[in-house]
């Protein structure tokens, strides 16, 4: 019997082992973000500290995440789109709330950048934001030196907007985003309307003004401008803040002599948001907040700012962020330029309807 016993209990162990590391391969984290967003440092860091195995794949547009979650099978526990998008899949009913209890490192955001979330997601209910940025203005300060003296008004919605300006940057090539969503609110905040209007004329006010420019401009284009300002082939583009940062680093890197330097217009600009958010079909509900957590610890989301060039809207990460990011008041906002800052909302099919006609009119120039 006492033969019989030892085995029994040496298979109940094992059983119990066996079990042990079926519960530990059970914990895991499916992760769906954008390209090349993160350092792989990190997710190394998470899987070693939690022991989670984790997913981690990527997304290269908010078309291509919205696809997934709208099928109401993302496969995913957290997901990474942008504020607009944010907003229409949350009154979709796309994502679950938030348990703020599993999220103590919430402490660390900023409240003044929270606040501007709130017109995507009233009472940040269901997202945390990762990284954001802003729509701006990126140059050539030799080639714009050239065409317009020292006075030229980088710093100003000006410099694309008045015909005189523009005209003269024509020869060194001005670039667009092509993105109807972010460049109609910039032309109508400079007019001095709602940068979301809903009222069809306000649409044929911004279109009027950017078809008057319309000559000048080279192409429309949401990458291109990206290379072709860092290789000097364009000399003005208005594109994402952390896009010059790269095109300035691949410039001094390729050391081909161009500069590639951004301002922040004083009149203000669109502020955008990619959000970390928990679909509604997630299997792994306590991994995906401890995910966050984990990203939410100022240490952990400083050195991803470095890497990606953009700023993190964790306050309490700023002063160990590389120096170069953090002191730039065009990859950082000042809290007075914070003020002119505005969110961009989605819009009823109306109004929708209105921009698309007025864009697809500028880019065709009819």
């Amino acid at each position: 019997m006492n033969k019989l016993q030892q085995l029994i209990a040496t298979a109940l162990c094992g059983a119990t082992l066996l079990s042990g590391a079926s519960q530990a391969a059970e914990r895991e984290l499916k992760v769906y973000n954008w390209f090349d967003y993160i350092t792989p440092e990190t997710l190394t860091k998470f899987k070693q500290d939690s022991g989670i195995k984790l997913t981690y794949d990527i997304f290269d547009t908010n078309e291509a995440l919205e696809a997934k979650l709208l099928t109401g099978n993302s496969g995913y526990d957290l997901v990474v789109p942008s504020n607009v998008f944010l907003a229409k899949q949350v009154e979709a009913g796309v994502f679950q709330k938030l348990d703020r209890s599993k999220l103590p490192n919430w402490q660390h955001l900023d409240p003044q950048l929270m606040k501007l979330i709130e017109a995507n997601d009233p009472g940040n209910q269901f997202a945390v934001p990762y990284m954001y940025g802003t729509v701006l203005i990126g140059f050539n300060p030799d080639k714009v030196k050239a065409a317009l003296g020292d006075n030229a008004p980088v710093n100003s919605w000006d410099l694309i907007f008045k015909e005189e300006n523009i005209s003269k940057l024509k020869q060194c090539g001005v670039a667009l985003l092509d993105s109807p969503s972010e460049i109609l609110p910039i032309a109508l905040h400079y007019l001095g309307l709602p940068p979301n209007s809903q009222e069809p004329a306000d649409y044929a006010k911004a279109e009027a003004l950017l078809s008057k420019v319309r000559p000048y401009v080279r192409y429309f284009h949401s990458s291109k401008y990206m290379s072709d300002i860092a290789n000097g082939e364009i000399c003005v583009a208005v594109g994402y803040s952390g896009s010059f940062s790269q095109a300035a680093n691949n410039a001094k890197q390729a050391k081909n002599g161009v500069t590639v330097d951004m301002r922040l217009p004083k009149e203000g600009a669109p502020i955008w948001f990619d959000l970390m958010a928990i679909p509604k079909d997630a299997k792994n509900i306590e991994e995906a907040h401890e995910f966050i957590n984990f990203l939410l610890q100022p240490q952990v989301i400083a050195p991803i700012s470095d890497f990606v060039g953009y700023p993190n809207p964790n306050k309490d990460a700023t002063a160990l962020v590389a120096e170069s990011i953090r002191t730039n008041p065009n990859l950082y906002p000042t809290a007075e330029a914070l003020k002119t800052l505005y969110t961009l909302e989605p819009l009823p099919r109306a109004a929708e309807r209105a921009r698309t006609r007025a864009w697809s009119k500028v880019k065709t120039g009819n």
